[in-house]
This record gives structure tokens, C-alpha cells and sequence, in this order.
């Protein structure tokens, strides 16, 4: 059997576009559609991503007992995080766990990006403790946490063209807490977003191209820090 990498890579993203238009084609009702586009991209990742990763729909709680609003994808540590809360169907993941959230549409326009922003800021205001870390050898410092990635995941765009001066200019502004580093308009390509610059990248194949700069990005983030659990027992106490 003759092998092809590019087949291969090729193959990944048109499963998605296929999945996806597919999901828009076959139902109706908006948050059916919703729902089922958060499925295929959720379905991508935790097939895809190493397994120290895992991706769901949930909210993210900090030790202070502040509360995100839904995501509707975290990505988040499942190697050294203690804490995976379910509660009646819902799951909630401690704040110190998340690496990256996004908000996942059909289709992309200024109102998502908007909302996006708005989600993954409550996300990142969130407290993140961070112990120090024994060893063998001795203790390392407490790690200071990480950034925690954010962006959006749709199947098309309301704009022509999708990658253009309005998704540069709905990207564009804000600070370190609402930035949307990096999306997947998966009909015409990738975003990749930082306080310096905005690049809109038509690709190919681009749920393909997505997940390898995810990774890739993941990979800079390391691990996670190490969790108090102490200080969600306090409120045990409550």
C-alpha cells in the first residue's frame, strides 16, 4: 500500500467540511445546527489532540467560587488536574486547567466575534493558584500561569470575503483579556491574532491547518501550573 502524508492531512479537513455542511444542510432549528457544529469540532479535538488534552462544553470555576459563563469548548488539562466537576449533566473544570477556549457557530460574524470576546474574558479574569512543584531534588517555584488561548470555530462566514477588512477590524482592539488568538473558518481558512498583528490566512484545507498551529501552540504552553486544591477545600466551610 502506497502512502500519502498529504492525502492524509488532506482526508482530516474534508471530514470536517464535510460533517459540518452536512449539520447545516440537515437541520433546521438554529441551536440544533449550533449544537451539532460543537460536536464535530469538540469530536476533532479529542481524537486529534494528545491525551494529556481533553475538549468539552463547560463552565470554569476558580477557587474564589466565581464562575465563567459556558464555553463552548474548553481545552484543558487532564494529566495533572485532580478537579473535573460534573454536575447534572454539566461539566466544570478549575480555572488553573484551562489551556484555550472557544466559541464554536456555524457562521462567523462581528456579533460572534463580539460574544466571543466577551466569553473568553470571563475565562481569563478568573484566579488561577499555582503551588510550588516537589522534585527529587528538591522544590521548584511555583509557575506563574500561562496565557490561556482563545478563539472562534465556524463552518462559514457572513462576510465577502470571509478573510477581509471587517473580520481584521471585529479582531482588532481590546487587550490581553478578551484577544482571540486563533480561529477556524473552516470554508476559507484560519485566523491568527496577537497585539501586534492580525493575520487572516486562506488555507486549503484549513481545519487541518487549524489543528496543527493549535498544537503547536499548545506545545508553547507546557504544562499547567500546580493547583491548590486547598484552597477550593475552604469552602467546604462554607
Amino acid at each position: 500500500m502506497n502512502w500519502s502524508l498529504t492525502q492524509l492531512l488532506s482526508g482530516l479537513h474534508d471530514d470536517i467540511e464535510h460533517r459540518l455542511a452536512t449539520a447545516r444542510k440537515s437541520f433546521a432549528h438554529a441551536p440544533t445546527k449550533g449544537d451539532a457544529s460543537e460536536h464535530i469540532w469538540l469530536d476533532l479535538l479529542n481524537t486529534y489532540l494528545p491525551e494529556r488534552y481533553r475538549a468539552t462544553t463547560a463552565h470554569v470555576v476558580d477557587s474564589t467560587g466565581v464562575f465563567s459563563e459556558q464555553i463552548d469548548v474548553v481545552i484543558f488539562d487532564r494529566q495533572y488536574s485532580p478537579l473535573i466537576f460534573k454536575y447534572e449533566g454539566q461539566d466544570i473544570i478549575p480555572a488553573e486547567s484551562v489551556y484555550a477556549v472557544f466559541e464554536s457557530k456555524q457562521t462567523i460574524n462581528a456579533a460572534l466575534v463580539k460574544y466571543a470576546r466577551e466569553k473568553s474574558a470571563t475565562v481569563r479574569s478568573l484566579v488561577r493558584t499555582s503551588l510550588p512543584i516537589p522534585h527529587a531534588g528538591g522544590v521548584y517555584e511555583a509557575k506563574k500561569p500561562g496565557p490561556i488561548l482563545a478563539g472562534i470555530l465556524s463552518f462559514e462566514s457572513d462576510w465577502s470575503p470571509a478573510l477581509g477588512d471587517p473580520l481584521k477590524t471585529a479582531l482588532s482592539g481590546g487587550d490581553a483579556s478578551d484577544i482571540l488568538n486563533i480561529g477556524c473558518i473552516a470554508s476559507h481558512g484560519i485566523f491568527l491574532s496577537s497585539k501586534d498583528e492580525i493575520l487572516l490566512l486562506p488555507e486549503k484545507k484549513p481545519a487541518t491547518a487549524f489543528l496543527l498551529e493549535l498544537i503547536a501552540r499548545l506545545q508553547e504552553l507546557a504544562t499547567v501550573p500546580m493547583i491548590d486544591v486547598r484552597a477550593y477545600a475552604r469552602w467546604l466551610e462554607k
